[in-house]
C-alpha cells in the first residue's frame, strides 16, 4: 500500500544512492502487526558542514502505519585528516495493519558550499502479519491461580533490618548537618575586602587567558567585584547591568576619577567578551587583576581612614 511522504523543501537535483534499509528491531523472520521496523539510510564520505533536510514522516496515519520514534543521525566513522564522516539517519515506523507494504522512494535533500541536490534512496517492499494465535493451546495451558502464603519472620527481617539502618543513617545526616550549620553561624564573618582579594588572586596567572578561557576569567573577576561593591557601597550590583553599576557610583567621593574610569573599562570589556564573543589582548588581560585589585584596596583604605579618625575623636 502507499504511504503519502511529504518533503521538507523543494528538491532541485535527484542523485540516486542505492538503497535505504528497512530493519525489524525484534530478532525473527516475519513482521507482524505492530512490530517495530528502523526505516532509514547511510551514506559515507559527508563532508564537515554539509547540512541535511529530512523527510517529515508525523503525517503517516497512525491506524496504519505510525511513526514511533522521529529522526535520529548518529555518526558512524569520522576522518578527521580527510574532513569525511559516514552517518546513519533513521526513523522507528510501526505497522498496525497487514498486508503488503511499500513506501515512497526516501529522499534526502543536501546542501554544501551553496549547492542544493536531493539524495534519492530506493525503500524495500515487506509483508505485514497478523500475529498468530492457537486458541485451543491457550485453554488447555491456563495458567492456573497464584497460590498464597502468608508472610514468615525471615522474610521480613532484611527489609525491617534496611529500614532500621536506612532510618540510623538519616538521624545521623540530619545531627551532622545541624552541628555543621551551628559551626557556620559561630563561625566570624570575613570582611568583603578579604574575600574579595582573595577570590581575586585565584585568577592570576596568564593560563586563564587563552580566548576559550576568557568568559570565565572575567566572569570571575567582575563577581567578585560586584560582591565588594554590593557590600562596601551598599549597592545592589549583582543584580546590576555594567550601567547601572557605574551610574550608581558615579560621584562617590571614595571612589578617584582614575579609578572609575579604570574599573567602569574593565567590566566594559568583560561585557564584550562575555556577550559579545570578544578576545581582549593579552596587554590588556595582564592589567585586569591589578585594577581590580586597586579598585578593593584604595575603597577599603579610605574607609579604614574614616574609622581611624573616628577612634582618635
Amino acid at each position: 500500500m502507499n504511504i503519502l511522504a511529504s518533503i521538507l523543501v523543494v528538491f532541485l537535483e535527484i542523485v540516486p544512492q542505492g538503497d535505504a534499509f528497512m530493519r525489524p528491531m525484534q530478532k525473527r523472520d516475519s513482521i507482524y502487526v505492530g512490530d517495530r521496523l528502523e526505516y532509514g539510510f547511510e551514506l559515507n564520505d559527508v563532508k564537515k558542514g554539509t547540512v541535511f533536510s529530512l523527510q517529515d514522516f508525523k503525517s503517516l496515519p497512525a491506524d496504519t502505519l505510525a511513526l514511533v520514534r522521529d529522526w535520529k543521525v548518529d555518526t558512524l566513522k569520522f576522518r578527521r585528516r580527510q574532513g569525511l564522516m559516514d552517518i546513519r539517519g533513521s526513523v522507528v515506523l510501526a505497522p498496525f495493519e497487514e498486508g503488503d507494504f511499500h513506501l515512497p522512494p526516501m529522499l534526502v535533500q543536501r546542501q554544501l558550499d551553496g549547492k542544493i541536490d536531493t539524495l534519492r534512496f530506493e525503500t524495500p517492499e515487506f509483508h505485514v502479519a497478523e500475529f498468530p494465535l492457537d486458541s485451543a493451546r491457550l485453554a488447555e495451558n491456563a495458567l492456573a491461580p497464584l497460590a498464597r502464603y502468608p508472610l514468615t519472620y525471615a522474610e521480613l527481617f532484611p527489609w525491617l533490618a534496611g529500614a532500621d539502618i536506612l532510618l540510623i543513617a538519616l538521624i545521623v545526616a540530619i545531627v551532622l548537618w545541624r552541628r555543621r550549620a551551628r559551626r557556620e553561624e559561630e563561625k566570624p564573618s570575613e570582611p568583603a575586602h578579604i574575600t574579595a582579594l582573595r577570590k581575586l588572586d585565584t585568577y592570576r596567572g596568564n593560563q586563564y587567558w587563552a580566548p576559550e578561557k576568557q568568559k570565565g576569567f572575567y566572569s570571575g573577576v567582575t563577581d567578585a567585584l560586584k560582591n565588594y561593591i554590593e557590600s562596601r557601597f551598599g549597592v545592589d550590583a549583582p543584580e546590576m547591568t555594567t550601567a547601572e553599576v557605574f551610574d550608581a557610583l558615579k560621584g562617590d567621593k571614595d571612589i578617584s576619577p582614575e579609578l572609575f574610569g579604570e574599573t567602569r573599562e574593565l567590566f566594559e570589556t568583560a561585557d564584550f567578551v562575555k556577550f559579545a564573543k570578544h578576545t581582549a589582548p593579552d596587554d590588556y588581560n595582564a592589567k585586569v587583576v591589578p585594577i581590580a585589585v586597586k579598585f578593593v584596596t584604595d575603597t577599603y583604605r579610605t574607609t579604614l581612614e574614616e574609622e581611624q579618625e573616628k577612634d582618635v575623636l
